[in-house]
């Protein structure tokens, strides 16, 4: 209750009855009001052990750790993933330089073909592509 509120029954209780049976009850309520504010101070107050402050403390302190490990080992774990695979992307070109060496330039005819053939394929699939003839100007007359 607020102090204001307190003072307002305790005017009310000495209005209504006498001044000697009102007494008792306008003190209880006075008591009423002095433990509530002690109450509400005394819970804005809390302390905690010190024991209790450094085992949170302790906790705090593991869970950052924790945290950081996870981080070290994400770290390491794509470090490797890149050394495997510029190691591949090595293995790869050292292939095709040798079969290039032994075999000619037919590899590079083929993936000049399957480019091509991707090109042509995500151009067909657009609806903003027209196709004409080579050398021929038949919609427009462009000068060659």
């Amino acid at each position: 209750m607020h102090c204001t509120r307190l003072h307002q029954l305790k005017g009310r209780i000495l209005k209504r009855a006498g001044e000697r049976e009102a007494l008792p009850a306008a003190r209880a309520v006075h008591e009423a009001g002095e433990f509530m504010w002690r109450s509400e101070w005394r819970q804005t107050h809390l302390t905690f052990g010190k024991e209790f402050t450094e085992a949170v403390e302790a906790k705090q302190v593991a869970q950052q750790e924790a945290e950081r490990a996870r981080f070290v080992v994400k770290a390491e774990q794509q470090k490797k993933a890149a050394i495997i695979s510029a190691e591949g992307d090595s293995k790869a070109a050292e292939l095709i330089a040798n079969s290039l060496a032994t075999a000619g330039d037919g590899l590079i005819e083929l993936r000049k073909l399957e480019a091509a053939e991707d090109i042509a394929y995500q151009l067909s699939r657009s609806r903003n592509i027209t196709y004409l003839p080579a050398g021929q100007s038949v919609l427009l007359q462009l000068p060659q």
